[in-house]
């Protein structure tokens, strides 16, 4: 029994030894512990104030969606007119393109009338005393265009 008491009584000083020598890792492991229960105490208010701000944000954009569907549908009679009047734009474009092509093939008719019977200087100085009279008469010509 001697060499029992001996046995554990050498364990004991080693495992005395051993606590000793983790005395210093231990105390810095709980101070490592320490701080991150400081860091973690504040971690449920940053969490609480964070999505508060996301709710803010959140409704903002919604608030800021609903003004611009409020608008989009006031301004949408505007676009409605404004097709309207593109659409009525181009049939009088096109109305006025056909004109401008019968009044093409009139005049090409006309034009052959024209070359065959040597015209063109005819016409030509018929059009040059017309514009020379409409500028001889300026008092005339203004006076009309005031009425």
């Amino acid at each position: 029994m001697d060499w029992l008491g001996i046995g554990v009584l050498i364990i004991g000083i080693a495992f005395l030894a051993f606590v000793i020598m983790l005395i210093k890792p231990l105390n810095k492991l709980s101070g490592v512990f320490s701080s991150l229960k400081s860091t973690t105490d504040a971690l449920p208010q940053q969490v609480a104030d964070i999505t508060t701000g996301a709710k803010d944000t959140l409704s903002t954009g919604r608030e800021t969606i609903q003004q611009l569907n409020n608008q989009m549908s006031e301004l949408s009679p505007i676009f409605t007119i404004i097709g309207n009047v593109g659409e009525t734009t181009i049939k009088l474009s096109s109305s006025m393109v056909d004109i401008t092509k019968e009044m093409k093939e009139n005049t090409e008719e006309g034009s052959t009338f024209i070359e065959r019977n040597n015209l063109e200087g005819l016409y030509g100085a018929i059009t040059l005393g017309y514009f020379a009279l409409q500028r001889k008469n300026p008092l005339e010509n203004s006076a009309s265009d005031r009425s």
